[in-house]
């Protein structure tokens, strides 16, 4: 498999984020060399409770800047990935190489046959919640809690929304993807410009976005969706998955309003949960209201 690796100097003098990465390598379905996938790890590597948070796209573990401080200092581990593609992760080319399922095989090798990570409290949005939920519902044990803020899991049976569509369109059909500018314009407080371009830092060219330009084709929207058998089985011990799960989507988010209330609806560890809405927030709620939504995790998981 070829792969594009991003040059380390263009993730230097990052705003607030002084987080040490680290590596681990992955591995190639084709036969290749392995893949270099980066992630950020703080907080106390022997805390009880580790939560692992999981960027969409076309965003990468900067977007969490704003909780990974929080969580760490209130003493628990916070693991952080770069999803393969993103970030200072190594960037398969050509875009057929990104399917669901090698997304979901890649970060269950880092996270469980690498990391080997217990007791899980997971925050997802965006792809970070596909992922991250077809992980809970292949490996509950690991989990401790969920919670999902402007996300889901679409097994290609749902009616999908005209503003997903669109971004759809928009993403296969711009000459070029502007990465910080998709940011900005899904967030309700703006971006400053040193911002912008931290999200612009991964991508050098148009030639390392070729898993933000195949990632919106990945999510299903038919029932002939190659994922479409597995997200149902993830589904299937969703229904049955009693540790808490928490929604905390945003009021701002025309992408993925509603799809709270299925969480709501079938997973039954949602029942007398704070499920909170975020006021303030756009899609990115993690740039808009990071600390907001560290602070309601942190008095989730106390049990405040």
């Amino acid at each position: 498999m070829q792969r594009l690796r991003t040059p380390d100097e263009r993730f230097t003098n990052l705003p607030s984020f002084p987080f040490e990465p680290h590596y681990l390598e992955v591995v190639d379905p084709t036969g290749g060399e392995p893949l270099r996938l980066a992630y950020i790890d703080e907080g106390p590597r022997d805390a009880t409770d580790t939560f692992l948070l999981l960027h969409g796209e076309p965003t990468w573990s900067f977007l969490y800047r704003k909780m990974i401080a929080p969580l760490a200092a209130a003493g628990y581990r916070v693991v952080a990935p770069d999803l393969i593609g993103f970030g200072r992760s190594d960037k398969p080319t050509p875009r057929s190489e990104y399917t669901f399922e090698r997304l979901v095989a890649w970060t269950r090798e880092a996270l469980f046959d690498q990391l080997n990570l217990t007791h899980v409290t997971f925050f997802g949005q965006d792809w970070g919640s596909l992922i991250g939920l077809r992980l809970v519902g292949e490996h509950p044990e690991r989990f401790a809690r969920v919670a999902i803020g402007n996300g889901g899991l679409p097994t290609g049976a749902e009616a999908i929304s005209d503003a997903f569509l669109a971004w759809q369109n928009f993403s296969q059909t711009v000459p070029e993807m502007p990465i910080g500018w998709l940011i900005k314009a899904a967030v309700v407080q703006g971006l400053d410009p040193d911002v912008e371009e931290a999200y612009n830092a991964p991508f050098p060219s148009e030639d390392f976005k070729e898993g933000a330009r195949q990632l919106p084709l990945l999510v299903p929207t038919s029932v002939d969706d190659p994922a479409y058998r597995a997200n149902v089985a993830a589904w299937e011990t969703l229904g049955s998955f009693t540790k808490p799960f928490l929604t905390c989507y945003s009021d701002g988010d025309p992408i993925t309003k509603g799809a709270d209330a299925k969480f709501l609806r079938e997973v039954p560890g949602c029942a007398g949960q704070p499920h909170t809405t975020i006021e303030g927030g756009g899609h990115f709620l993690q740039e808009d209201r990071g600390a907001e939504i560290a602070a309601v995790l942190i008095n989730w998981v106390r049990g405040a």
